[in-house]
């Protein structure tokens, strides 16, 4: 994954960096292409947060007003994001939310699975759990190596019933 950022300013932190300080506004949505030919996910929407201890490329994470971030575990709410670079605690980097992404999954996943939160921070499941669909996220193919593909929708989470 290459992502490159489309927008007519120039982003100073790489899509896939991760960065101490603030190199924009937290809460900054910015849109990116994959240049990289062997994945070749084209177009996503990213958002600029605060890290959270434990994060690894692919972490599911719930993001809050401030655009802070958490792992994503069941009964969680609010916006979810998946992790484009190792970005811990007390630092600063790109999470995407709308595209094709690669995220942490459990290893029952299946291709075009529905997602849900789980007990395992940080990934998701198929396995359908009460309160814990993420809206705006389809699995987009089989597990390898933990990950699979995802397509998001500015996806989320409110511990409603989806039945």
């Amino acid at each position: 994954m290459a992502f490159v950022s489309t927008e007519a300013w120039i982003n100073p932190q790489p899509i896939s960096s991760t960065s101490t300080t603030a190199k924009v506004p937290v809460g900054t949505v910015v849109r990116a292409e994959d240049k990289d030919s062997s994945t070749a996910l084209g177009v996503g929407e990213f958002i600029y947060c605060s890290g959270v201890a434990s994060t690894v490329v692919g972490s599911v994470v719930s993001i809050d007003e401030a655009a802070a971030t958490t792992l994503a575990s069941a009964n969680a709410k609010g916006r979810v994001g998946v992790a484009m670079s190792i970005n811990v605690a007390s630092q600063y980097g790109w999470y995407q939310i709308s595209g094709k992404a690669h995220a942490k999954v459990l290893a029952s996943f299946a291709d075009n699975g529905v997602c849900y939160l789980t007990s395992t921070a940080g990934s998701v499941d198929d396995a359908d759990v009460g309160g814990d669909l993420v809206k705006g996220m389809i699995g987009r193919s089989a597990v390898s190596g933990g990950l699979a593909y995802v397509e998001c929708n500015r996806p989320f989470v409110d511990d409603s019933a989806d039945d």
